[in-house]
């Protein structure tokens, strides 16, 4: 049957997107030889000590394919992750471990695909043009407490579960400039003018960027983080 002539600019873009994408995720050596962590202290007894890969392929919508193409088109080099049910209603789905966002960033597990193509772009557009204006000088790495942990909010026996047990939250705790100065924010958060000014301004752009933004103002178990989440609408304490 023919193509109607309106549908073949579409169809070229889509075949074009895909064949991007397959190049992109090729079959690299995580999904070989998968092997998951084990769950921290406060997973379910009955958590299973390494993730099953769920059957169902990850990045088949057109969402999902539209955020890993996202990625490569920013420069971000990242592994894509199969769907993974870690037990105990924790899961990874359409994640990707990130490999190289510009900045090196210790402690990154799994991410979902938004959260990852937006923590990529904070750190390009905000913390970077953020450490030269306040400190005159580039930061050379973020740190992190992580990002996948199949766990209850706050980390407490009861309640929900955090965007944690879905790689969906990355918790930042500082970052290091050039000079060897680390700007924490246990300590930096109520510390000196620069260190107040740059926190705060990274603060402010995350708000713009994820669903849900925690500082140390908002209780006390935050005290020397950033949570950092794509769940929410805005949500910025």
């Amino acid at each position: 049957m023919a193509i109607p002539s309106f549908l073949q600019p579409r169809m070229l873009v889509a075949a074009t997107m895909a064949l991007t994408l397959s190049a992109c995720f090729g079959t690299p050596e995580a999904m070989k030889n998968n092997r998951g962590k084990r769950p921290d202290a406060s997973a379910s007894a009955n958590t299973p000590k390494r993730p099953q890969v769920t059957g169902t392929p990850s990045f088949t919508s057109a969402e999902a394919q539209q955020c890993a193409f996202d990625l490569k088109q920013a420069g971000v080099r990242f592994t894509p992750l199969p769907n993974q049910d870690h037990g105990g209603g924790c899961s990874s789905i359409d994640s990707v471990k990130l490999l190289d966002i510009g900045t090196p960033v210790t402690n990154l597990g799994a991410m979902t695909c938004p959260l990852a193509r937006n923590f990529a772009a904070w750190a390009q557009y905000a913390v970077r043009p953020a450490a030269r204006k306040y400190f005159g000088q580039e930061v050379v790495k973020i740190e992190t407490y992580g990002t996948y942990s199949c766990r209850n909010i706050y980390g407490g026996r009861s309640g929900r579960l955090s965007q944690h047990a879905y790689s969906n939250a990355v918790d930042v705790s500082g970052f290091v400039l050039a000079d060897g100065r680390r700007v924490m924010l246990d300590g930096g958060w109520q510390g000196d003018k620069p260190s107040q000014e740059f926190l705060r301004a990274l603060h402010k752009s995350a708000c713009r960027r994820f669903g849900t933004v925690l500082s140390p103002d908002y209780n006390a178990a935050h005290y020397n983080h950033f949570h950092l989440d794509m769940s929410g609408n805005g949500y910025c304490r």
